[in-house]
């Protein structure tokens, strides 16, 4: 028999064979009072082994039959002898393990219950296994339970059991009951429950505490350092995780990949390109360059700090790619104006056969502008629709801004109409697009169906409601709005959300309002605030607030045409033309350039794009045709042009 258990004798390295072990297990259970039974107790190691690689590998009808051989084998003694017998917790804590890593709770608490022994480790099962599993009642409640029968049932794994478990910031004050009982257990020396402690504590958004864990420890090893500019860096303060990182790789520990991992990303949130090059030259160094995360994380940095082409580069050569990687460089072609280049290359993959996940659909369908084509759109809603996404929002909150964007607000209301459940994303989309098209009375409707719902307004939601009023010319509720944010949601308003009151302001003729609201503005007046009134100064022909705006707008802004071109138009409109002639030669000698405006029409999913008395497409001839013959009878009808920007 032993010759045959040194034969089945476990070893992670290869895979469970069941038919091995079954006539094993079968002796046990047909004679459990043979030798077998003492020999399953003497080889509680492998037993253990065996369970854990039966519960991984999907063999549940072994864990009761292992238990059922258990309960024979300890009939024979009394509950005072019980716990003398060897190895005898262990198989327990073992087959504890395998019920709830099977997910079979009842079997595991029921067994829990008629445990004859239970030991720390016995409670730390049960304790991580409820809280794997998602329920945190459950887990919670036996380290309470475990707490109550005093402090010598917990070692250190239970604190970092349960600090595990702490990841979000209205379980902060748990990490800090938790840090308390470390202290009272003595157990502040341990590096495992420092590293722990500041993992939690950066998950909860307790960042001061992470770092004065830190800053309390003598014994520091990778994890450690690690834990804390890893927790820097996901609470977005950058600068302080990359000078740490920058301490750490001077001093005796070497960084590890989920460091470096860290340290790329601080460098994305910075968009320090110096700092990121030198690190992707000692990653290179180490071949560690080659992690699926890691060239993720370096094509994210190198798109965010603008050198798309580095991006492209490590995408071209990486060894292997996956739906991450795939998705960065898409949203780094977004985010450099690259778009054409993003929907060709999500092109490509859909035609190479590459699987499509959620996550690219969303980073391309945010690519789409009024210049896109329309027909494109709709292919990619034809793609979500066979792939099943219709019931991602993020898919869904692309498809609204694709649509709303691309012209097509019917079809904008109609995915929105269809989604189940909405976010907040959802009702911004929508009321962005309702306020994009003009449509603001309904873009005010839809907020109070949202507050109806329950769902609470963001940064986003105000900026769109601003932009409603203002083409509506709802001022007074436009403040409204702004009181609200501020008072009511507690949001502190960006420059954009000011720039729209000056636009709102501005476009109602109240220039001068406008320019006292700038001047009580609680932060300093940005580009964004001066253009709006401007923009303003130019509807309404108003040249000396305009110069006024305009001054303001070289200041912050020097090598901006938008100056220069509105001047220019406010002097036309009021037939001052040396001044306009002045503005265009003062943009001249600045050397500035204005980019040339651009329309456009789809016709037959090819999308035409025209400027100003464009003589370059190939039908200009007959579409200039058509329009002279179109405003001959406009004129006929009674239409009189609009010259007011026309060059003197």
């Amino acid at each position: 028999m032993k010759s045959k258990w040194v034969f089945l004798k476990l070893n992670s390295n290869f895979p469970f064979c069941s038919s091995l072990v079954s006539p094993f297990i079968t002796k046990i259970i047909q004679d459990p009072t043979s030798s077998t039974s003492k020999l399953v107790l003497d080889n509680y190691v492998d037993i253990s082994r065996l369970l854990s690689i039966s519960a991984k590998e999907g063999h549940f009808h072994l864990g009761p039959s292992l238990h059922a051989s258990f309960i024979k084998t300890f009939e024979p003694f009394d509950n005072q002898n019980v716990y003398n017998v060897p190895n005898a917790t262990v198989i327990w804590n073992s087959l504890l393990s395998f019920y709830l890593k099977c997910d079979q709770m009842r079997n595991a608490v029921k067994l829990f219950d008629d445990m004859p022994m239970r030991d720390t480790v016995s409670w730390n099962t049960m304790v991580s296994g409820f809280l794997r599993n998602g329920e945190f009642d459950m887990g919670f409640g036996f380290f309470k339970r475990s707490l109550e029968l005093g402090f010598y049932q917990l070692d250190q794994a239970s604190f970092t059991i349960i600090l595990s478990a702490c990841d979000r910031s209205e379980l902060s004050l748990v990490s800090k009951m938790i840090h308390c009982l470390v202290y009272l257990c003595g157990y502040e020396e341990e590096v495992t429950v420092g590293n722990a402690l500041i993992t939690s504590y950066f998950k909860c958004g307790s960042s001061s505490s992470g770092r004065k864990v830190f800053g309390e420890m003598r014994v520091r090893n990778v994890i450690t350092w690690t834990a804390v500019i890893s927790g820097l860096v996901q609470n977005q303060l950058y600068e302080e995780g990359l000078k740490l990182f920058v301490k750490m790789h001077l001093g005796l520990i070497n960084p590890n990949s989920l460091t470096y991992l860290s340290s790329v990303m601080a460098c994305s949130g910075l968009q320090a390109l110096c700092e990121g090059r030198q690190i992707h030259g000692i990653l290179w160094k180490l071949a560690l360059q080659s992690d699926l995360c890691i060239e993720s994380a370096l094509m994210d940095m190198y798109s965010k700090c603008g050198s798309v082409e580095d991006a492209w580069q490590i995408f071209e050569f990486a060894e292997e790619l996956d739906g991450v990687s795939m998705t960065v460089i898409l949203v780094g072609f977004a985010q450099n104006g690259f778009e054409e280049e993003a929907m060709q290359l999500f092109v490509k993959m859909v035609k190479a056969g590459i699987e499509i996940d959620p996550n690219m659909v969303s980073a391309v369908l945010g690519v789409f502008g009024v210049d896109t084509s329309l027909g494109l759109g709709k292919q990619i809603h034809s793609l979500i629709i066979k792939s099943d996404f219709t019931s991602n929002p993020f898919v869904n909150n692309g498809l609204i801004n694709m649509y709303s964007k691309c012209g097509d607000l019917e079809d904008s209301i109609k995915v929105f109409s269809r989604m189940a459940p909405r976010n907040s994303v959802s009702w911004n989309s929508m009321i962005a697009a309702f306020a994009r098209h003009g449509n603001g009375f309904k873009a005010l409707e839809l907020y109070e169906e949202m507050k109806l719902e329950g769902v609470e307004p963001t940064d986003v939601t105000f900026l769109s409601l601003l932009h409603a009023c203002s083409h509506v010319g709802l001022v007074n509720k436009g403040m409204e709005f702004l009181k609200s944010m501020t008072e009511v949601h507690r949001i502190s308003p960006r420059a954009e959300h000011y720039a729209c009151v000056v636009d709102m302001v501005g476009r109602a003729g109240l220039l001068i309002e406008a320019r006292s609201f700038i001047e009580r503005m609680p932060v300093k007046p940005d580009v964004l605030v001066w253009q709006a009134l401007l923009g303003a100064c130019s509807i309404h022909g108003d040249s000396e607030m305009g110069k006024y705006a305009a001054e303001k707008l070289f200041l912050a802004q020097p090598d901006s045409p938008a100056p220069y071109i509105l001047m220019a138009n406010i002097y036309s409109c009021s037939g001052r033309w040396k001044e306009r002639a002045k503005a265009i030669k003062r943009m001249k000698e600045m050397g500035v350039d204005k980019e040339t405006g651009i329309s456009w029409i789809e016709i037959e999913k090819q999308v035409h794009s025209f400027v100003v008395d464009d003589k370059m497409h190939p039908q200009a001839d007959t579409i200039h045709g058509v329009l002279a013959e179109l405003l001959r009878l406009m004129i006929d009808e009674g239409y009189v042009p609009n010259k007011r920007f026309i060059l003197h």
